[in-house]
């Protein structure tokens, strides 16, 4: 499997296109206003972006909960532990034991931020706009703690009615974190070349595309499916699942797409260009069960869609009765080339 580590570099701008779409984010998408060059890399982009949302939530207020404390005071708060403070001497030094509630901005989703705010202030390619920024904005971080933060935080955060909006701000800062390292000889933190990271593109590209469509062709349901393989047999549970990355069904249409990252579209067989017959082989299998356990007149339809690289394809086969396409993407190119596209593929069956 040939990724496209050699592939030039997709513009900023576009990846950050993407993100919102795989994020659901779309509001956002253009509330930073940027040209094609405007950044040297996704993070200093990133980092504008966060800087503007947080101007924002701060406008708005940071969100309060209620934490647990238990600490020794000399104001009687919430339960007393009687216990503790007699085996500490309390009574004498005149405090005790508390276990009380605190409503305060000292919380899980405002320390993320603060932590990765930590970050970003160390990379050592970030401009000195944001730097300073960064900096002036901390001073409303003041009594919010920094964390030694780790992914389960992020699995730990609860968006509800009352702070979703602060699901945009941490959709970046989770991004920006799963990319960090930190260099142990001067504890600076790097990131890693996101553009250049295979299996994040490729994760990045299929959910892009996938709520794509979900947001612009509504006359589609837009899921990922399960399959279940046609024959039944007292050994299925040792067959792998059989997920589409994305199902799009009408009243009188079925169509299953398959996003492929690679650097490549075609293979090379002793000098001859061909398609690659895993992509279609898989493809394929989708349709055959899909056809099998189908109670609907529709023969469905398969699409492999690739980033172009060297060579557009428009392919139009019909295999067993099913039209299957390979079409290629130029991430490359403007904006509204990349929407325009990708309508084009789906509309012009």
């Amino acid at each position: 499997m040939v990724y496209l580590q050699d592939y030039d570099r997709i513009p900023v701008r576009n990846i950050y296109y993407m993100l919102c779409y795989a994020w659901d984010r779309l509001k956002e998408k253009d509330e930073v206003k940027v040209s094609q060059s405007d950044f040297s890399d996704i993070y200093n982009l990133l980092s504008r972006v966060l800087i503007n949302n947080l101007e924002k939530l701060i406008k708005k207020g940071f969100y309060k909960e209620y934490n647990v404390n238990y600490k020794e005071t000399s104001t009687l708060r919430g339960k007393i532990n009687f216990n503790d403070s007699l085996k500490h001497f309390g009574f004498k030094r005149g405090k005790l034991y508390c276990e009380f509630d605190d409503f305060s901005y000292n919380i899980l989703y405002n320390q993320i931020i603060k932590t990765i705010l930590y970050i970003l202030i160390k990379y050592k390619y970030l401009d000195e706009e944001y730097k300073e920024k960064i900096y002036e904005m901390l001073n409303y971080f003041e009594d919010i703690s920094l964390l030694r933060l780790k992914s389960e935080h992020f699995s730990k955060v609860k968006l509800n009615k009352n702070n979703l909006y602060y699901g945009f701000v941490l959709d970046i800062c989770q991004l920006i974190f799963d990319n960090c390292l930190i260099d142990e000889s001067k504890g600076d933190f790097l990131f890693k070349d996101f553009e250049r990271d295979d299996r994040a593109m490729a994760y990045l590209f299929e959910n892009f595309v996938r709520n794509f469509y979900k947001r612009e062709c509504k006359e589609f349901k837009v899921y990922r499916e399960n399959i279940n393989w046609a024959e039944k047999d007292s050994k299925v549970d040792l067959l792998p699942i059989m997920q589409t990355d994305i199902s799009l069904e009408s009243a009188d249409r079925k169509i299953i797409i398959d996003t492929k990252y690679y650097k490549n579209s075609l293979s090379n067989n002793y000098g001859a260009e061909k398609l690659i017959s895993s992509n279609l082989y898989q493809l394929f299998a989708y349709l055959k069960n899909i056809e099998y356990k189908s109670d609907k007149d529709i023969n469905a339809e398969g699409i492999l869609i690739y980033p172009k690289t060297s060579k557009e394809l428009n392919l139009r086969y019909v295999i067993h009765g099913h039209k299957i396409k390979i079409c290629t993407v130029d991430l490359n190119r403007d904006w509204q080339v990349i929407h325009n596209r990708l309508i084009e593929i789906i509309r012009q069956g």
